[in-house]
This record gives C-alpha cells, structure tokens and sequence, in this order.
C-alpha cells in the first residue's frame, strides 16, 4: 500500500515537548500553498501561517491549540466569481501513541476524540492542514452578492412560452378542448 503524499510536512518529535509546554510556528512555502490549493479545491492559497501551543496530555499524549491565519482565494456559489478573502481560526487537537489508543476501548477513544500517532512523530503541518480544511466556508460568498441578484424576476408567461409548458397540453385536456 503507497502511503499518500503529504503536503505541507512539519515533523515534531514528541519527546522533545518540555513538560511545561511550548510555542511552535508553522509557515507554509509557495510550492506548499499552491499543492494545499489544489487539495482544498481553491483558485490559490497566498499564504498560511499558524501558531501552536504544544502541551502534554494524558501522559504520553500530546495537545494542540492552534491560531491558523490564511489568505485564501475563493469561489464565489452565487456568481462564480473569485475572490480574495482572510481565514481565520482556533482550534484543538489531541494526539495519544498508536499502542495507547489500541489498548483503549470504544467509548474512551470517542469521548477523549484523540488521534494515533506512531514512532514518535507527530506531523504539523498535516494537523494545520486538517484544521484549515474545516475551517473552509463550504458555501462561500463573495461580499455584496446576495442570491436575490441572481433570480430571474418573475413574470406572466406570453403565448409562445406557454406553449412550450410542457402541462400546457394536460391543461387543455382537462378544460375539454384536447
């Protein structure tokens, strides 16, 4: 089985996370942004940057609380129009070893929604990514278009468009004139 590619990797060794916790900063290059983009299915991320407090948790587990900053493109679901917006957003992630989480059973591993980790290692970036992709509008739109400006308005249909009304025809059935 071919592992995916990750990409935007920042790799942080557990074991090196003083007890009293710790500040890391995770930046996005370029090459990353455009693949990230690509990814998340937006015209272009111009930049991503995010601030992580990394504590211990639960022992051996790890805790993330993030301030993920973004300047995105997006598509506009009403005009189809690209636009240039700011994302902003905090999150939590909390991370066990793989061995503690197998030994847990169903109901501790929901309750505590903590992901495996193995080896050690602990991706960054891909935890970044994860929680900039959740905190995508899904329906974005672009400021000032509003979904009213896009409807037709409504009008009294002349005689040849109700001659192409498919229930035209049942109509006149029905009026006894078919």
């Amino acid at each position: 089985m071919q592992t995916p590619q990750i990409e935007f990797s920042r790799p942080l060794d557990v074991t090196r996370v003083p007890p009293q916790a710790c500040t890391e900063t995770v930046t996005a290059d370029p090459k990353e942004c455009l693949a990230l983009a690509e990814r998340f299915g937006l015209p272009a991320i111009h930049s991503l940057t995010a601030e992580l407090k990394v504590s211990r948790w639960r022992g051996e587990g790890l805790k993330f609380k993030g301030h993920i900053k973004a300047d995105i493109d997006q598509t506009c679901v009403v005009s189809l129009d690209v636009f240039r917006s700011m994302l902003e957003d905090r999150f939590e992630s909390y991370f066990l070893p793989a061995r503690s989480v197998a030994g847990a059973d169903e109901a501790a591993i929901e309750e505590s929604d903590a992901e495996p980790f193995e080896n050690g290692i602990i991706d960054m970036g891909e935890v970044v990514a994860e929680a900039t992709a959740l905190a995508l509008d899904p329906y974005p739109k672009k400021p000032g278009v509003d979904f009213t400006d896009r409807l037709e308005p409504e009008s009294e249909p002349t005689g040849d468009e109700s001659s192409r009304n498919p229930f035209a025809g049942l109509s006149r059935l029905k009026e006894g004139k078919g």
